[in-house]
């Protein structure tokens, strides 16, 4: 995997750690939403100026996760962008305050390692790549 690619994965990490922890932070100032008033009330969220940057973020993390599964498998992406609860449990504990316990802390590690053991595979299932390639070898998408 290239430099590209890494840092496709980690912008993927960034945005949808701090789009999640940035809606928190925003909803944290707002009234518990009603279901007898959920419109109203979510678009009240709406004007919060942390929920709006908030959802800029994970609309960002869509793209970047979007660009992540056009060139790998999702059996790859998916775990290797799971750093993301890493930095989601660090800046809930420091710019939340929440407690987060030893079990929780524990699970992070856990996700941790596991990140580290799927980033050591290949990002692309062998077989279906070299098959690709075959039907098309001067790397022309071919239109559905």
């Amino acid at each position: 995997m290239n430099l590209r690619k890494y840092l496709v994965l980690m912008l993927v990490m960034l945005f949808g750690g701090t789009g999640d922890v940035l809606l928190k932070l925003g909803m944290k100032q707002l009234a518990p939403i009603r279901f007898s008033h959920l419109v109203p009330d979510l678009f009240a969220a709406l004007g919060n100026p942390w929920v709006v940057i908030g959802i800029c973020c994970l609309i960002a993390f869509f793209a970047s996760y979007l660009t992540a599964l056009s060139w790998a498998d999702l059996s790859y992406v998916l775990p290797a962008t799971a750093m993301g609860y890493v930095l989601i449990t660090l800046l809930s504990k420091f710019l939340l305050h929440e407690t987060v316990s030893v079990y929780r802390w524990a699970g992070v590690l856990l996700i941790s390692c596991g990140v580290g053991w799927v980033t050591r595979g290949p990002a692309l299932t062998e077989r279906q790549h070299d098959q690709q390639h075959l039907r098309n070898p001067q790397g022309q998408h071919e239109l559905a």
